[in-house]
């Protein structure tokens, strides 16, 4: 019998599944955020320790069973990043075989396993990652807060923070999100937001989208024309990828997969829209389990064939 255990590693959480050989979920977990680029090695490597423990306790099977482990993280398409977690996962699962990828990876595992598809992501961050029939694949996006992102929770966030401080500074009608950013974060006090926004951004813009959305349904104009830039700005990257690719009048999965997706009224049906405009067969849906079943069912394979996973990590 061989356990295969999954990790999705990202900017705000982390899930752990275990898999047995018959390919059924037995043991979950969840902890911080993993994504050593954003949080740190050591708060990544906590997470990921926890979460694992969560899922094996819940498995109720031993650590030492564990035959491969698959940990698909943000963050983790720096080889330096690859390098210091295949370490880490090599002294927490001595006896199994590991293998470090990203995020994008392990959610295309988990929406057509090897087949052809497209995987829009969109949660702390944004990324859209594709595989054609040929194999070929191609990314767009993932470069973090400052430099892209688009439509991702912290963009979100900060450009709401933003529309806020514009109202303010030039005496205009307060968009609603003013009193329900006070509400969410409880802070009440403008300078006390900007020092928590200073200090520790990750842990303020992200959590931030829900007020956006329930703004944005009371008809408040600064947070619907946020959304329409988001869902402008995530088909953007999926028809880049979609493009490159040559799959533009294929027939394909487009599979959105993030926090972002399901949780607004707003926002889902605009990027539907914007992306059943680019490509007009694709079959477009949201996933519908965890990425972390993706890495999981990657880590059975590379149990079969260790080599690969040892040339990955390199």
């Amino acid at each position: 019998m061989g356990y295969f255990l999954g990790f999705d590693g990202g900017g705000t959480k982390t899930d752990c599944v275990i898999l047995n050989a018959k390919g059924t979920v037995i043991g979950e977990g969840r902890a911080g955020p993993a994504n050593p680029l954003r949080s740190g090695y050591t708060g990544a490597f906590l997470s990921l320790r926890g979460a694992a423990a969560a899922a094996i306790s819940n498995a109720k099977i031993r650590p030492a069973a564990i035959t491969a482990v698959c940990a698909g993280l943000a963050g983790a398409g720096r080889r330096s990043v690859v390098r210091r977690v295949t370490v880490f996962l090599s002294e927490e699962f001595p006896v199994a075989t590991t293998q470090v990828t990203t995020d994008y990876e392990i959610a295309l595992e988990a929406a057509v396993g090897t087949g052809p598809g497209v995987v829009l992501i969109s949660g702390t961050g944004s990324v859209a990652y594709g595989r054609n029939q040929a194999g070929e694949t191609a990314r767009v996006g993932g470069y973090g807060p400052w430099l892209g992102d688009e439509g991702s929770a912290f963009e979100i966030g900060r450009r709401a923070v933003s529309a806020v401080a514009r109202s303010r500074d030039a005496d205009a009608p307060v968009t609603v999100m003013a009193e329900m950013i006070s509400a969410a974060l409880e802070c009440p006090d403008w300078d006390d937001l900007m020092l928590r926004i200073m200090k520790t951004p990750d842990e303020v813009f992200p959590k931030l989208f829900p007020v956006v959305a329930a703004a944005a349904n009371s008809d408040d104009s600064a947070a619907k024309e946020i959304l329409f830039g988001s869902a402008i700005g995530l088909g953007h990257l999926a028809m880049l990828v979609i493009r490159r690719l040559g799959m533009k009048a294929q027939e394909f999965p487009l599979v959105k997969c993030g926090g972002i997706f399901g949780n607004s009224t707003v926002l889902d049906p605009l990027l539907d829209s914007v992306l059943a405009s680019g490509a007009l067969r694709a079959k477009i849906s949201r996933l519908e389990i965890s990425p972390a079943v993706g890495a999981a069912r990657i880590a059975a394979r590379i149990s079969e064939s260790p080599s690969q996973a040892a040339s990955h990590g390199a």
